[in-house]
């Protein structure tokens, strides 16, 4: 015969009643060993949760309530550094003023280089803070736009099911260079990739033609956006021509239109600035390629030899990981979202590791999609943590060298080679939180 355990044998986990399929509230500890019962089951169970998927969205509230204060701090004590800013509102001056030919907008840093989107909403931050002089309320603005941002990208990983909350603690804790770009430097990177997360959102929903509208829309602020454009096509061919056609010339039509007020008075000069595929960059700002000499950095050779890598990396990527995605791309479910998402974030990667040149802000084009696809892949939670130290590292080594180019180019290339490595295993790169599945299929067989 068993003997009954003591009440002071008991944890206070044990003394849970349970009534109607719930559990009643843990009773109040007695004694210092039920506190520390208590204390170990809390922890215990704390840093399970980190560990389960499902439980992303109750830890990204808590993390925005964190961001918002953080970022709060950030204004009050945190120097403002001047860059682009002022640039930015002497363009869209020139334009508040009149001037609709792109040859006579510039700033101080040189001639306005953005598409009719920046012009707009910068116009309007023009006015929102004093024609540009009320730093703080800017500074509160794009506080506004980074947590509209994360957000989206909660959002994102929460519908994937596969990314654990530890990793939106790593996201925002790593983030120092991010926080910088949003909050102290406020460039117009933060508002297009707050659209193409928004975008986003809405292709995993199957909202495909508003969500080509906002992607055009992101477009409209920095053409960097383009870098996405393969995967979406892509995409949108799985959906049918019907809304391939639409959501092309729903894209396209949103650029005419903003375009308009420019491509009337001087449609050249508003294309060849707006879209300048020949720009060339500043060899002292590049941040991935200063192992090179200067005057390889500057050869037209190199960078045909960087579009020849992309191109073929695109056509390796589509052979052997979207293609045999195409099935998951039409699913609604998690494993349809992380088709969709892993499309379109593996061929940014691509594009961004075959930039002509990197420069400091241009971390946020993909800071917020790497962590996607690292937990993606099955690997240890130790390469994945040194592969985001390794990109950290090079992202916040300022000025850039030999060193951190080479460490950052080599982080690239991993996680690429092992997308690549992993293709044949495409199920398992989609599948979700494997806890809910298992507990759903052990019910079913019940």
């Amino acid at each position: 015969m068993v003997k009954n355990k003591k009440s002071s044998d008991v944890s206070p986990r044990e003394e849970v009643v349970k009534s109607n399929g719930r559990r009643s509230r843990t009773k109040t500890p007695k004694s210092l060993r039920d506190f520390k019962h208590l204390i170990v089951d809390w922890t215990t169970g704390l840093i399970a949760a980190l560990e389960q998927p499902r439980a992303t969205l109750r830890f990204s509230r808590l993390l925005l309530v964190f961001e918002f204060f953080l970022c709060a701090f950030i204004i009050r004590h945190v120097n403002y550094t001047e860059i682009d800013w002022e640039a930015y509102m002497q363009e869209v001056e020139g334009f508040l003023n009149g001037t609709l030919d792109y040859r006579l907008l510039e700033g101080s840093t040189g001639p306005l280089v953005y598409p009719g989107g920046f012009v707009y909403i910068f116009s309007a931050f023009y006015y929102l803070t004093d024609n540009g002089k009320d730093i703080r309320t800017a500074q509160w603005i794009f506080s506004a736009v980074y947590l509209l941002t994360l957000v989206l990208v909660f959002r994102l990983y929460h519908k994937s099911q596969r990314i654990p909350p530890h990793v939106l603690f790593l996201m925002c804790g790593l983030s120092y260079r991010i926080h910088s770009i949003f909050v102290l430097r406020m460039f117009n990177d933060c508002i297009a990739m707050l659209l193409l997360y928004a975008s986003a959102n809405l292709f995993v929903d199957n909202w495909w033609l508003i969500g080509c509208l906002l992607f055009s829309a992101a477009v409209s602020v920095k053409m960097s956006v383009l870098l996405f454009a393969p995967a979406l096509l892509f995409l949108l061919l799985q959906q049918g021509y019907r809304t391939t056609l639409k959501g092309l010339s729903i894209c396209g039509g949103l650029q005419l239109v903003l375009g308009a007020p420019f491509l009337l008075t001087n449609p050249r000069s508003y294309i060849e600035r707006s879209f300048d595929l020949k720009r060339q960059f500043f060899y002292k700002w590049t941040v991935n390629w200063r192992f090179l000499e200067e005057e390889v950095f500057l050869d037209r050779t190199f960078h045909i030899g960087l579009l020849v890598i992309h191109l073929g990396l695109l056509v390796a990527f589509l052979w052997k990981i979207w293609l045999p995605l195409r099935k998951f791309v039409l699913q609604r479910d998690f494993q349809g979202v992380n088709a969709k998402l892993l499309t379109l974030f593996s061929c940014n990667l691509i594009g961004i590791a075959c930039s002509r040149s990197l420069h400091y802000q241009f971390y946020v084009w993909y800071f917020h999609t790497l962590h996607f696809l690292l937990w993606i892949l099955p690997m240890q939670n130790a390469a994945r943590i040194l592969l985001l130290g390794m990109i950290e590292y090079s992202w916040n080594t300022y000025p850039s060298t030999s060193l951190s180019s080479w460490v950052l180019l080599l982080a690239h290339a991993s996680i690429l080679l092992n997308l690549f490595r992993f293709s044949r295993n495409t199920r398992d790169l989609l599948s979700g939180d494997q806890s809910v599945h298992s507990v759903k299929s052990s019910v079913k067989a019940r």
